[in-house]
């Protein structure tokens, strides 16, 4: 366990955002090298693949009601000192992780073929996408233990093995990517389900290694076989805190889903140059979303210790942070996208497609630093209902003005990407004004009080997870 509530804030969210970042810079890594191969098995290949992916915001979504629970609940205990609470939460929330990935498998298989005739008309691209989704499943599904057992580990400040474990799987997929898609040595080429296994085969491993930690080396949280039993109570707790994440996630899903939706009739092509861009846009959110990741805890020790002025420092310190890393991003997108597409596909109208789509969006890539940032500061503090607000507002204004756009006889590409920039730009303003909201709201506690809440098991502090049940914005 470390303490996050003591040091400089900019060097603690460093500490913990730059192993985060160097674990995420290797999967950033994998997806393009992955995203390479695949590409070199044409349009409908990369269509497909890119289609059948969008499933996995839908995972996202699910595993971050384990994810975001577990981070706030595990870090405010960290911070009050009660480690058997931080415990039980741990272990519940692998209970509930091992009856996701069962039941993300059976759906799955029940309903992938009808997923992909909605998402996509091209038959080609149609049956690319559920060859490789039903052999990405399996890796899909084992995201529910990996998350839970991560971010457990990050709610006590501790994120150096989950990075490890990251680059060691990550690695085994690079190496198993091109040898099972191209058929390298005695291996056959496998194509879009060679991409599939590679990565179900790299889950699986990374999530035993993570096991294998919590059993031979990790103390302050571990398995409790008597800690295995539901606690339905503690449950509906998590969900509380989750949900409201796991929703900002599924509405990410939604947006992908319609952004593939309108840009159908394009034709594939089209379909393969927002599938580059969106694989490439991913990256160049990684960085800020380690910073992100490490606000979350931060906050929720600083917030459960009492530590007030420090959650504000926090959340402010973050966002220069962010904003510093997209600058530079959005600098390098507006001079030379086209470059970066090129590395994956020779095909001048993909490579065209994809660079207008990551010239228009980078004009937003500091307001989603913002957004990111915000978010993990409603994770820290319990309470993620503001961040899924913000994401429903973006999606009530992008749909809109794209069944405006799709209405007009000049109807192009382009509209949609416009209507992505503006939308999150209103989403950001609103995600700083729910901040500020929040923080009148919640950090308004004396600091003599909060300090005595640590050995009170009754005050506001220690039952700041049963919070939820408070009037949201």
């Amino acid at each position: 366990m470390k303490d996050l509530t003591q040091g400089s804030v900019v060097r603690t969210i460093l500490a913990m955002a730059i192993p985060v970042a160097a674990s995420m810079l290797f999967q950033t890594l994998y997806l393009l090298i992955d995203l390479y191969f695949v590409a070199t098995l044409g349009e409908d290949a990369v269509a497909g693949v890119g289609a059948a992916s969008t499933l996995m915001f839908m995972i996202m979504a699910i595993t971050q009601v384990l994810g975001v629970s577990s981070v706030a609940l595990i870090s405010q205990a960290v911070g009050r000192k009660d480690k058997t609470y931080a415990n039980l939460v741990f272990n519940q929330s692998m209970v509930l992780s091992t009856f996701c990935t069962v039941a993300t498998i059976a759906f799955g298989y029940s309903a992938g073929q009808s997923f992909m005739a909605g998402i996509t008309a091209d038959p080609g691209a149609q049956a690319q996408g559920v060859t490789f989704l039903f052999w990405f499943l399996p890796g899909m599904a084992m995201q529910f233990p990996i998350i839970a057992m991560a971010s457990s580990l990050r709610a006590t400040g501790i994120v150096k093995p989950a990075m490890l474990v990251q680059i060691i799987t990550v690695i085994l997929n690079i190496i198993l990517a091109p040898t099972l898609i191209t058929g390298l040595g005695p291996f056959p080429a496998l194509g879009v389900m060679g991409a599939a296994l590679a990565t179900t085969i790299s889950s699986c491993f990374g999530a035993c290694l993570l096991i294998a930690y919590f059993i031979k080396l990790e103390k302050y949280v571990a398995f409790v076989r008597q800690q295995w039993s539901p606690d339905f109570k503690l449950w509906l707790k998590m969900l509380n805190i989750g949900l409201p994440a796991g929703g900002e996630m599924l509405l990410l899903f939604v947006y992908f889903f319609v952004v593939y939706w309108l840009i159908q009739d394009f034709g594939a092509t089209a379909q393969a140059g927002f599938s580059i861009g969106g694989r490439v846009m991913q990256s160049i959110f990684m960085p800020t979303m380690a910073i992100a990741f490490a606000v979350g805890p931060i906050v929720g020790q600083n917030f459960g210790a009492g530590q007030i002025a420090r959650v504000r420092e926090t959340f402010y310190k973050g966002i220069m942070l962010s904003a510093a890393v997209m600058l530079t991003v959005t600098v390098v997108m507006q001079w030379r996208a086209e470059l970066v597409v090129g590395v994956f596909t020779d095909d001048a109208d993909i490579i065209r497609f994809a660079a207008v789509f990551l010239q228009i969006v980078s004009w937003n890539f500091i307001t989603q630093g913002i957004v990111f940032t915000a978010s993990g500061v409603f994770q820290g503090l319990g309470n993620t209902r503001p961040a899924l607000f913000s994401s429903c507002l973006r999606i009530s204004v992008f749909v809109p003005l794209c069944v405006y756009f799709n209405s007009r006889d000049d109807f192009a590409i382009e509209h949609v990407w416009y209507a992505s920039v503006a939308s999150v730009v209103i989403q950001a303003c609103f995600s700083i004004y729910l901040v500020r909201r929040e923080f009148k709201l919640r950090l308004t506690q004396p600091l003599a009080d909060s300090e005595a809440a640590q050995s009170n098991p009754t005050s506001p502090l220690d039952t700041v997870a049963d919070s939820t049940q408070a009037p949201q914005p």
